[in-house]
Parts: C-alpha cells; structure tokens; sequence
C-alpha cells in the first residue's frame, strides 16, 4: 500500500485499474426534470430520486471499474463567490418538490454501497478533480461520468468522459470540437467567453468562435491581454483592453482546483458488491418495487453475476505475431483447453463479405493473452504463414462444439472464413449481437464502441495503422507489428466484452431473446447471403435506358417552366430559379446561405400547385432509382456466382429490425410503377419460381392486442376490413356504404397513428387542411380511447427506464426521451411509441425465420430462403414445389406468436419478385 502525499492517505496498488467519478448533482436534475411527479407513501416527492436510483443501477451494472464514487455539490455558495460575488447568483433556487429529494438521493448512493463525495465551499466539480489528480497520480485511469462541459478541461492521458445519457466517451477530439482548442487549452477559451448560465463575465463580444482563435494565435490569457494594445482597432481590441480584469478573474472562476479537500482514500473508493438485504430494504421502503424486480433483489441470487475479476484487472497490450506452425498448433491447444477462443478476422476493407480479401486472423484466449495470424502483406520480407495451412490449423477448432468462438459481428466473419475455404464454425457467440440484444438504441454496438463503454477502454484506431486520406494504405500494407498491436487488442476487447455483456443477459432478460431469436439468425441470415437472388441484368439496363430517357424529357419540362436552362440536379441553382427568379413563396434559407430545396420544400411548392416543383420531385425520383437500382445492381452482380449478394446488418436499428446493404434492397418503392419494374428485374432461376410470404398490417394487429382495443381486435378476428372498420368507427358511415375515399383517410389514419402523424402531416397526405385533420385525429382517439392511453403508457415507460419493451421483451432505448429541446423530445416520444409495434413486427418475422429453417431443412424441397424485407420473406423453391412451400411458410409464420388477433399471411408465386409479391 502506498501513501497520498497531499493527504496522507493510503491509495491502492495501481494496475490496470480504473476510478469512475460520477457528477451526481447533473444526475438529479436530470432525472427531476425528466420523469413525471411521483411520491413516496407519507406524500414526499420522489420522482428525482426514483430516476437517479435507475440510472445509477444501470449504470452500476453496465459499466467496469475498480473504483467508484457519486460527487455532489454541498451548497450554493463556494469559496468562488468571495472571489466574484455575482457568481452563480442569478440561478433560481431549485423547485421545492427536489428540496427534500437531495438528501434521499445520497441515501441512494449510500445503499448501493457506493462513496458519496462533498465539501462545504468546493463545487463537485473541484472534488472530482483532486480526486482524478491524485487517482492517475497512483497510475490508475480515471472516466467522469457527465456532460458538464467544465470538466472537459481535465480530460488528458489518463482521464476521459462519459456522457451518461448518450453514453458516449468524450476524449480530446470532442473538446477540440466544441471549443476549438485542446483540453488544457478549455480554461483560457472560457475565461475570454464567459458563461451567462453561471454569470461568469469573460470579455464582452468575445464568443466560443473569437475566443478560441484569438487563444490558438497567442497562446494563453495572459498572451492575448499583453497582445490587445498592438491589435488592429476594433471593439473587441477595447473590449480585450478595457475587461482584462474582469477575463482574469473569470480564468479563476472556472479553473477547477485540484487542491479541493479529500476525505476518502482511493481505497475506500473501491467498487464493492451492494448489500442486498440493505438495498432492497431501502428500495422497498421508498415504494420502488420496480427497480427492485428489475435488480433481482425479490427472487433470491438471480441477478447475473459480475464480469470475472481478471477481465477488470488485466491490462491491455503485449500481443504477438504468429508466424509458426508450431506456434499456432500452441494456441489452437490452448484455446481448445480454455474451452473459448475471441476471433477477430481481418480483412482488406470491402464490405461485401462474399468479395472480401481475408488479411489475417486475431485470437484471444484469456484477457491480456492474444495474438494476430498476418495472411497477406505488401512487404515481402516480412514472415508469414499460407492461408491454406493458416485455416487447416484452426478448422478442428472451429468445428469442435466444446469450444466456444466468440466472433465478433459473426455473419460476417463467417462468410469471409468459408469464402477463404474455412468450415462454419460451430458453438459461438457474438458479443455485439449479444450487447443489441439487451440494449438496442442505446449506443453503437461495434466493438470499438462498446469498448469505452463497457470496459473503459478505448481501443486503437484503424488510422493509426492504415493513415489517414490520401496516404491511407490497405491493412494488409501495413507492418505486421502495426496489424498485431491493431487486431490483438480487438481478439483481446472482444473476449472481455462477451465475459461482461454475457453476464447481463440474464439481468435484463433478454437471454431468451438472444439464444432462442438473435444468435439462430447468424447462420440463417449468412445461408441468404450465400444465396444471394438472380437479376435480369438485360432488362435492369432497359429500365435505366428508360428513365434515363424520361428524366432528359423532364429536363426539358424543368427548363421550359422555369424559363431557362439550368441545372437540374444542382440544389443551389434550382434554389435560385424558384426564390429568387420566379419569386415562389416560403423559400428557406440554409445556414450556408443557399436556398432549401429538399424533399419537404419541393412538396409543398407542388401541392400549391407549383408544377416545376412537382416535375423535380419526379425527376428526383427517377434518378435515386437509377443511381440505386438500375444502374448499380448490374456492377453488384457477383463474377462467380452471378447473383446479387445484399449484407443483412443485425444490430444498426433501435427496434431490432434487419437493415440491407451493399446493395440495400429493403428500400425498392412497392407502391409505384417505377418500383414494380425493378421488382420484375429479379427473377427465379431456371425451373424455379419465387415465393413471397407477407405480414398482413402485422403492426396494426399488434397495435390492437398490446393497446386492447376489443373492437379492433374483433374485426381482425373476424377477417374484416380493418381500414372499413375504422372509418365507419370514426367517420360514422356504414360498412355496407363504405366508400373508396372514406376508408382511404382512414387508412392514413391507422398507419399514421403508429408513426406520431401529426395534424399537419395527415393533412398533406390527404390533401386537407391541418384544422381539419386534427379533428380526424381526435374522433379517433375519441372512438379509441385504449389507443392514447397505451401511448402515454409507452411515452412513461421510456421516460422512466430510458427504454420500451416489445410485446416480446426486447427493449428498444429511446434517447432523447429527456431532452429539453421540445422539437427532440417530440420526436423521441414518437418513436417510443412506435418501437414497440416494429419492434414486436421484426420479432416476429425473425422467429418465423427461426421455426422455417428447420422445416425447410427436414421438408426436402429444392427451395432456399434469399431475401427478408421487413415483413416478407422471398424464397426460390423449384417449381413443382411451390404451392406446398408457400403453405409451410404460411402456416408457421401464422402460427410463431400467439396475440388475441390473429396473425395473417399473404403468400404470392412468381416467375420474378414483382410477379410473386
């Protein structure tokens, strides 16, 4: 045990060690002014303590340190206010429902068993850093978890930042971001622009942007005061003259002080174990029976057990570069008696797993232990094994079930290993499938991302092996030192990474959902990719011959309306043809100065009646489908194959829906004529045909089992027309007099509702006044009263827990829930409201993919599954086949959820995919 200079205290040995410092007091505001009035049984406000209690149980549960403690602020005044009396003096006194909140919040703290920190006459934001200077002074690194932007001054080696509500690392490139200069540059930048919000004076007339160049240029304050006199005459130059005092006064006011009291050692700040019977006494006490379920705290030793010690304590680095046989033959024996091998593979950077150049593979078997395999390299002197006996080595352990490979983004790696010749490995994981499954919206789910996250630990950037612009290399130009440092390090995060996320599955229930939905799909989803699907790349170039004909025709439209020619496709001059020449109303201009032109300006301009803007959107239609479809599906076509190979990415979506990309085929339009052509282009190969399985209005079916609509759920039990059903409900027509027009604002309605449609939209889509469809609207909900009160359910759910559940238990986070810009915090209640509809809508068609893939496989039919678009499933089956695949694939997808409406499938045949759906 060493010794606190300063304070005579005793710290901890440091090795490979982390303090995790949390701004309490910016958690409580946060939660006061995010969650909704609550109170405790004897009447006392609660809500900011039930909020800082989730957070801090998330938090507690989510991130990795050795050490840990909450910080708060002791009072109003410091010893700042003796240097500048006004500071902070303008700050209204806090609400009197968090008064009485302040105390219970530390009571918080205390129960989880975690140091509260605070001194009267030191802000937490000098306490965190005396605490950060005397941890990294003991070689331990230090993460702060806030958003304040005064602590970004203490961010250096050794020290970051944590948003706690984006959950993003803040290191120096953020600062630079923000204020323009680097981290120790962050004091003078402030002193210069002071800060309104704690009436901080600065030097009148200087902002952010002023100040940072005039601190870039010279330096320091003090160099920027000695320069003001030889300036060029302006008022900022008397300004600079005139408030020099009063900019050095504000570099004392916003300089933290290291020199803040320290009453706990770094010891006493290590991360133990709560006390269950403690907390969940408290917990219960304060009528939080919730976080007490959510903890596992009601059913005995359920709750998932930490990450192993050694994944907190070992320090990253060290890894080697394999270049034996022998060596190799070592660590695939040490893998297999580990029973668990992290894989990274390593390729040339194309995205097209299927095209993809395999570089090299990285493995770990323990935390600190990995090495990197280098395959392929620009320098010919460097030593290296062949791929060939590379994949011989490792093939017994890729197929041996005992082992567990922990891969991550798996399909991928999958698909380059059997390109490269490697046999499917089987028994694996896939940590960043794992972390989606339970924390979908929550943050990026790539493992560089996770690492800070989860681990604390930023991992090494790719440009610092390959460069950066024009001199950026390929990885496999890049020495092999480089590549072992890079890749070792990922094989390494990847195994520490899999040890925490695993450990929580079970926490936040969402085991099931990865080993039962999630982790079944990789095989599934890379056999699709494998597939990929037949294109008529004939009749693809006829269709873009075709348009690209009718786009020149619209050209010569364009130029005739607007009286002169003109660019089309630029934004600026099309700009200038509408507002400034023909002098059309509600023109925009951007921050650049330049007229908006997009999709939303141009739509309105046509629904005034404007005809050149209704030809432009035309002609922009026409040409994304070329650029997108027409032309770049013929280059996607394979050399070998001759098929066109899509990547399904499994963890980009906050609902749990599959994206499609390279090429994106999730996104052909299905509702014009344009679409259905490019549908056509993709065919059945030879005595085949396809067939297309479709959800019918799956998101509405769930809209009325998890709202409990019972006339919405009846109508669908009894087959009815569900948009008929609803216009006679809310427009008070018969169904026997149901006209075309009636049921079609009513399907605007239904579908709108899910998405948040707002009056405005509504009334643009049916070509109706805003007034008017806001009267639409509220006979609605009127008719469905269990629909808005599921919504504001859902909208409470997400501002309490941060996220929503699927019917199916998945949770979809919605950041932003809390935001106080209103425009935000709108859009993230609509998409609250929604997520849990596409996200219970891509639950289920992803277990019908589950439960089809076995029976395809025990069926015997010549039949493969190619595409899933959102709610339909596209296969190639064999001819005569097809009728009975198009039954099985309807009778499972009906039958994988059991809702109290029933699930329907459309099913279609075809000789190409437009035919077929």
């Amino acid at each position: 045990m060493t010794t606190d200079t300063e304070a005579g205290l005793p710290v901890a040995p440091a090795s490979g060690e982390r303090l995790i410092l949390v701004d309490g007091s910016g958690y409580i505001f946060r939660a006061f002014f995010a969650l909704p009035p609550m109170t405790r049984g004897d009447g006392t406000p609660v809500n900011a303590v039930f909020g800082f209690t989730n957070m801090l149980s998330r938090f507690l549960r989510d991130h990795v340190g050795t050490h840990l403690a909450v910080v708060f602020d002791s009072g109003r005044t410091t010893f700042r206010n003796r240097i500048y009396e006004p500071y902070k003096a303008q700050r209204p006194a806090p609400p009197p429902e968090l008064i009485p909140q302040f105390s219970l919040v530390r009571d918080a703290t205390l129960a989880f068993g975690v140091a509260s920190i605070e001194a009267p006459d030191w802000e937490a934001d000098d306490l965190i850093a005396a605490y950060a200077r005397a941890a990294t002074d003991a070689g331990i690194e230090v993460t702060i978890v806030s958003s304040d932007k005064d602590l970004m001054q203490l961010i250096r080696p050794g020290v970051t930042m944590m948003d706690p509500i984006k959950q993003k690392p803040m290191g120096p490139a953020e600062v630079f971001e923000k204020f323009g200069v680097p981290p120790e540059k962050v004091v003078e930048v402030q002193a210069l622009m002071g800060d309104q919000v704690d009436n901080v004076p600065g030097v009148p007339g200087i902002g952010p942007k002023g100040a940072a160049e005039l601190i870039t240029t010279y330096g320091d304050l003090e160099a920027v005061l000695a320069a003001a006199p030889t300036m060029k005459a302006s008022k900022r130059r008397d300004n600079l003259i005139e408030h020099a005092d009063l900019a050095r006064v504000s570099r004392q006011l916003v300089m933290l002080s290291e020199a803040a009291p320290r009453h706990f050692s770094l010891d006493d700040l290590r991360a133990r174990a709560f006390d269950r019977e403690k907390l969940s006494a408290w917990l219960m006490g304060m009528g939080f029976r919730s976080t007490v379920h959510r903890l596992g705290l009601d059913a005995g030793d359920t709750a998932a057990e930490d990450a192993p010690a050694e994944v907190q304590a070992t320090a990253f680095g060290g890894y080697v570069a394999i270049t034996d046989a022998a060596v190799l033959q070592a660590w695939v024996a040490d893998a297999t008696s580990a029973r668990r091998v992290a894989l990274i593979v390593q390729t040339d950077g194309d995205p097209r797993p299927l095209r993809a150049g395999l570089v090299g593979i990285a493995l770990a078997t323990q935390p600190g232990r990995a090495a990197y395999v280098p395959l392929r390299g620009a320098d010919l002197l460097e030593e290296r094994l062949n791929s060939a006996d590379v994949l011989r080595i490792l093939a017994p352990v890729l197929a041996d079930p005992s082992v567990l490979k922990i891969m991550p983004n798996a399909k991928h790696a999958m698909l380059v290993l059997g390109a490269a010749g490697a046999p499917d490995p089987v028994q694996y994981d896939d940590p960043c499938l794992i972390d989606f499954a339970q924390s979908a919206g929550a943050h990026n789910h790539q493992l560089t991302d996770l690492s800070p996250i989860l681990l604390g630990h930023t991992a090494k950037s790719i440009d610092e092996v390959t460069g950066t612009g024009r001199a950026r290399m390929g990885f496999a130009a890049a020495p092999v030192s480089a590549a072992t440092a890079y890749a070792g390090e990922l094989a390494d995060i990847a195994l520490r990474v899999w040890a925490h996320s695993k450990a929580l599955l079970r926490t936040h229930k969402s085991l099931a959902l990865y080993e039962q939905m999630e982790r079944p799909l990789i095989a599934i989803l890379a056999a699709m990719e494998r597939a990929g699907i037949l294109v008529d790349d004939a009749e693809l170039r006829r269709l873009s011959a075709d348009f690209a004909e009718r786009m020149a025709a619209m050209e010569i439209d364009a130029h005739k309306l607007a009286g002169e020619v003109f660019n089309i496709g630029s934004p600026k001059q099309l700009g200038e043809v509408l507002f400034d020449r023909l002098k059309l109303p509600g023109g925009k201009r951007t921050a650049s100065g330049a007229w908006g032109t997009d999709a939303s300006v141009l739509q309105t301009l046509a629904d005034e009646g404007h005809t050149l803007a209704e030809t432009i959107l035309s002609w922009r239609q026409l040409a994304k489908l070329k650029s997108t479809y027409t032309d770049a599906l013929v280059a996607e076509i394979h050399p070998h194959t001759g098929r066109v190979h899509t990547s399904f990415a499994m963890t980009t979506t906050s609902t749990g829906r599959l994206s499609s990309n390279d090429p994106n085929l999730q996104n052909i339009p299905i509702r014009n004529e344009e679409g259905g052509r490019i549908r056509q282009a993709f065919i059945a190969a030879p005595g085949h045909v396809l067939v297309s399985a479709d959800y019918s209005q799956i998101e509405l079916r769930l809209l009325a089992d998890v709202a409990d609509i019972p006339s919405l759920r009846q109508a669908f039990i009894a087959g009815e027309d569900i948009h008929a059903r609803t216009a006679s409900e809310v427009f008070n027509v018969p169904m026997a007099q149901m006209d075309s027009a009636t049921r079609r604002r009513a399907k605007a309605i239904n579908f709108g509702i899910i998405y948040g449609i707002s009056a405005f939209g509504l009334g643009r889509q049916l070509g109706i006044s805003p007034g008017e469809a806001k009267t639409y609207i509220d006979t609605y909900f009127a008719r469905y009263p269990g629909i808005r009160d599921f919504m504001e359910r859902t909208k409470e759910e997400a501002r309490i827990n941060g996220f929503v559940l699927t019917p199916f238990g998945r949770r979809c986070y919605i950041p932003g829930i809390a935001d106080r810009n209103m425009a935000r915090r709108a859009g993230a209640e609509r998409q609250a409201i929604n997520a849990p509809l596409q996200g219970g809508a891509a639950d289920v068609i992803k277990r019908a993919m589950v439960h089809l893939a076995p029976k395809l496989a025990a069926s015997g039919f010549a039949a493969r599954l190619l595409l899933q678009v959102h709610d339909e499933l596209l296969f190639e089956v064999r001819e005569d086949q097809a009728e009975p695949l198009a039954a099985l694939a309807k009778t499972t997808m009906e039958q994988v959820a059991a809702l109290h409406v029933p699930l329907v499938v459309e099913t279609g045949i075809g000789k190409n995919w437009g035919a077929a759906h």
